[in-house]
């Protein structure tokens, strides 16, 4: 009688990168979701393909990709709990798609501790459930930096290629102008190395970025008369791009306001900013380790993009906003894992590396919480923001503005898409139409103009009914329209 054998099996690994994942995913839809009504930016792009309200302006620096991720959920519900909830999802998983390219590069722990670096960040989570570009340029940035080393290796297949230009077309799609400075340092990257000068990758590049931008540039030509008259038109809404050091504004807004423009804010809890000021220390000493240890590719790549698409937000603008860096904290996340490995590698006596490994930890988790500290603030100023928009739509339909409605003034886009009116400005920096056109529509649909209560009224709304509007410290001046189509008392002024 023979003995029956044992197989041991090897135990299975454990899937790092995809816990990091779930746990974003987790995180979002217990702390994010529940809470978080539509911000201004969201409602001009949600209004783009939403079939139940008008379609807001859409200024020049704007790109369409999220408006087209978002479109099939708003053809079968507007609610907007679905919404955030399948973002939170879409985000977790494009999460995990985008650090697991590098799992070959990195290996699973490392790729892990880079994907769990970003995906702490409250602006992160903040932005997970929300129809905001940045952090979908943020995750195609990290994947088409990862799949660019595979595509520009002589042996390179079509799945590397493939994956390069539909990443790079993914991140034009999202942001135009991200797309182009995400580009340029790998094409330069094509030019540069001599094992690089291949033309599949580079072809890979310039079409991943020409399908991206198709409909950027076919709007540009549709609208505003070409390529040129778009980039200069940007530049107008952007308050003139040029010569600006935005840095300290950048770092004085890290945790609030959203959006700082004009950016005199002071700096808040300067004791949670240091990972922000220590992050380009961290990254040239990976860049030297790296050089000294000829993983150039793996740690200098992420570092040259994130360098590129810092560029706009640090050196272009005069104002700033959290998000807008989610994709260099992306791209910096893979350098400072792999400098951690390293340095936990460094340490031989395994009892120092034990402590060490303990210090790291700690401090990781002493960095999480200080994010979660800011994104609970935050979160609680975006949510009062919506809501007094909220509550500002729904007096406005009970002074009888349904629709076909028109509110105009600084907040027409969110308070109108909660509404369901059309909105429209005469200024500021996204004008789309002049007073007579505003006073003719008038004419003919319930109107109103929105303004601070201490501002007084639009001079083309002087002689339209005020209504305060309470909690929101707006007044709305109301024209109903006249049934024959004449135009108002104040359209003489």
């Amino acid at each position: 009688m023979t003995a029956s054998r044992t197989v041991i099996r090897p135990p299975r690994p454990i899937p790092w990168p995809a816990l990091v994942a779930l746990a974003y995913a987790v995180t979002q839809l217990a702390l994010v979701v529940p809470h978080l009504g539509l911000g201004w930016d969201e409602t001009v792009y949600l209004s783009q393909v939403d079939p139940h309200r008008p379609a807001a302006y859409f200024s020049a620096p704007r790109s369409r990709g999220i408006s087209l991720l978002a479109a099939p959920v708003l053809a079968v519900t507007d609610s907007t709990t679905v919404l955030r909830v399948v973002l939170a999802l879409l985000s977790a998983a494009a999460l995990y798609a985008a650090y697991r390219v590098w799992q070959p590069l990195l290996g699973p722990r490392r790729t892990a501790l880079a994907a769990l670096l970003f995906a702490g960040l409250w602006t992160t989570l903040l932005y997970g459930p929300q129809a905001m570009p940045n952090l979908w340029v943020a995750l195609s940035a990290v994947a088409a930096v990862g799949w660019f080393p595979r595509a520009v290796h002589p042996s390179a297949g079509r799945r590397a290629l493939l994956g390069l230009g539909a990443t790079v077309a993914a991140a034009t799609c999202f942001r135009f102008s991200d797309g182009v400075w995400l580009a340029l340092p790998l094409l330069a990257a094509c030019a540069i190395v001599p094992a690089w000068r291949r033309p599949a990758p580079a072809l890979a590049l310039v079409g991943g970025f020409a399908v991206g931008g198709a409909e950027w540039i076919a709007e540009a030509y549709a609208r505003w008369g070409g390529v040129g008259a778009r980039l200069h038109r940007s530049s107008t809404t952007e308050g003139g791009m040029g010569a600006h050091w935005a840095g300290g504004m950048a770092w004085r807004s890290l945790n609030g306001p959203l959006l700082c423009r004009p950016c005199h804010v002071p700096l808040t809890h300067p004791e949670l900013t240091l990972w922000w000021l220590a992050l380009p220390v961290l990254a040239l000493t990976a860049c030297v380790l790296a050089w000294r240890a000829r993983r150039d590719t793996v740690i200098l790549l992420p570092i040259a993009c994130a360098a590129t698409l810092s560029i706009p937000y640090l050196l272009l603008i005069d104002y700033s906003a959290p998000r807008f860096l989610l994709p260099v904290y992306a791209l910096l996340s893979l350098p400072l894992a792999a400098l951690a490995a390293r340095s936990a590698r460094a340490i031989r006596p395994p009892r120092a590396r034990a402590l060490a490994a303990g210090l790291a930890a700690a401090l990781l988790a002493l960095h999480l919480s200080a994010q979660y500290e800011v994104l609970d603030r935050d979160m609680a100023t975006a949510r009062a923001t919506a809501d007094r928009y909220r509550t500002a739509a729904h007096d406005l339909r009970r002074l009888g503005l349904t629709p076909p409605c028109l509110v105009s003034g600084r907040h027409a886009p969110p308070i109108g898409y909660d509404a369901g009116c059309a909105s429209a400005n005469v200024g500021g920096n996204n004008r789309d139409t002049t007073a007579h056109t505003l006073l003719h529509r008038a004419a003919r649909e319930p109107t109103a103009a929105l303004a601070r209560t201490r501002s007084g009224p639009p001079h083309y709304a002087r002689a339209w009914t005020p209504h305060r509007l309470p909690g929101t410290g707006l007044t709305a001046y109301v024209q109903k329209g006249n049934p024959d189509g004449r135009a108002p008392a104040s359209s003489s002024r």
